[in-house]
């Protein structure tokens, strides 16, 4: 099995290159071997060869764990504040591919088209977070591709020396006509111009890493700050770190997606959250407080079952849920009661329980019904009595009276 080739060699350049020299060195290659401009039947296998190489060097801290353990991922990941999103334009796949096929004037939009654009487009990036994270809020540090402003021109196009001038072949409109003779007489057609791929400037001398676009392919890392209480599908946008307009014109914006990942503890309806609480059925009878976990760090929330409560019904904390997002305000925690029955009463306590249903069967004993619980009671009473009775004597241990009779066993 072929050993997996060094990522500095694929590259070309030493192991102490600078992040310049990386990204240069990527571009040329990239350039030469991109499927579109390149006739060597391997480029597309080469290209992928190369644009992996560099999205682990352009990267710090996959540059750090590939040097260290030969691995771009490391023994630990990242940490949970680190993303490295591979999907971006809505999640449909568009990697570094794509983004030279703009870089190229491919089919995603290049330089030029019918109406001349130079601005640089938005961006999408889909990123998934917790509720405990959406509730407190946090800071995610995201690694994605696009075109960038050209460092060698600083977004011109130009290089040094170089210098804007007016398109002599379309006087600067960026379009060219033409004409032709036919059966039916001349017909005329408008067409971008090649010369300027329709922005209607030139350069004279272009910056030969960027081709005169002002803008490269380039990994990118930016911080989001995602604010406390956001919903799924509410986005955030970072002002221009969108794709790079061409030959310095704006930069679009990269618009966030926030996805919130299923929890296991809350289920999300507004800004309330819900939750299942268990009490055993003695402690729904009496009452009782229970302790959970909130969704925020360290917090704990008291619901206070009150007695009497039924399988289903519903407990508020109030102002114990998610945040409203922008304000001080948060939503309510609805605990849903759970009512088990328990199955390790002794048998000292089921004689007991057993006493207090014999007792409620008095008062419907003319009822069928009634009197069933009744003799059944009796009978589970009078079963633990004697059981109970084997194993305590004199006084240490009296069974209690017979509700029916009034006196003891």
């Amino acid at each position: 099995m072929e050993s997996k080739k060094d990522f500095y060699e694929v590259l070309g350049v030493a192991k102490d290159a600078d992040a310049k020299t990386i990204k240069r060195a990527f571009l040329k290659l990239a350039r030469k071997l991109h499927p579109d401009v390149s006739d060597d039947p391997d480029a597309e296998e080469k290209f992928k060869e190369v644009n992996e190489a560099y999205s682990v060097l352009s990267d710090d801290q996959k540059r750090a764990n590939y040097d260290r353990y030969g691995d771009p991922n490391g023994p630990g990941g990242f940490g949970s504040d680190y993303v490295d999103v591979s999907d971006i334009f809505g999640g449909s796949g568009f990697g570094f591919g794509d983004i030279f096929d703009s870089f190229f004037g491919g089919g995603r939009g290049g330089a030029g088209g019918p109406s001349a654009r130079t601005h640089g487009r938005d961006m999408g990036i889909h990123l998934q977070i917790t509720l405990e994270e959406a509730a407190a809020g946090c800071t995610k540090t995201l690694a994605y591709e696009r075109l960038a402003p050209c460092d060698d021109c600083g977004g011109t196009g130009a290089a040094d020396g170089g210098h804007m001038t007016t398109c002599s072949r379309c006087h600067g409109t960026g379009r060219v006509v033409e004409v032709q003779r036919t059966i039916f007489g001349q017909m005329q057609t408008q067409s971008e111009c090649p010369d300027c791929g329709g922005t209607g400037q030139v350069i004279d001398h272009p910056c030969e890493t960027c081709g005169g676009q002002g803008r490269t392919p380039s990994r990118e890392k930016v911080e989001v700050k995602i604010p406390a209480g956001i919903h799924s599908g509410q986005t955030v946008t970072i002002d221009g770190k969108g794709e790079a307009g061409l030959r310095g014109d704006t930069c679009g914006n990269l618009v966030v997606s926030v996805e919130i990942k299923p929890s296991e503890r809350f289920e999300r309806r507004g800004d309330d959250l819900y939750c299942t609480v268990k009490v055993d059925a003695l402690q729904a009878i009496l009452g009782t407080t229970v302790s959970v976990d909130g969704v925020m760090a360290d917090e704990k929330v008291q619901i206070e079952v009150p007695a009497g409560c039924q399988f289903g019904q519903q407990v508020v904390a109030e102002r114990r849920g998610m945040p409203r997002m922008g304000m001080i305000a948060r939503g309510d925690l609805v605990a849903v009661v759970q009512v088990e029955i328990p199955t390790d009463l002794t048998k000292k306590q089921l004689l007991t329980v057993s006493t207090l249903v014999a007792e409620r069967g008095l008062g419907d004993a003319a009822d069928s019904a009634g009197e069933k619980l009744r003799d059944r009671a009796e009978k589970v009473k009078d079963e633990i009595e004697e059981e109970v009775s084997e194993h305590f004597s004199g006084d240490k241990w009296r069974a209690p009276k017979n509700p029916f009779t009034g006196k003891r066993k």
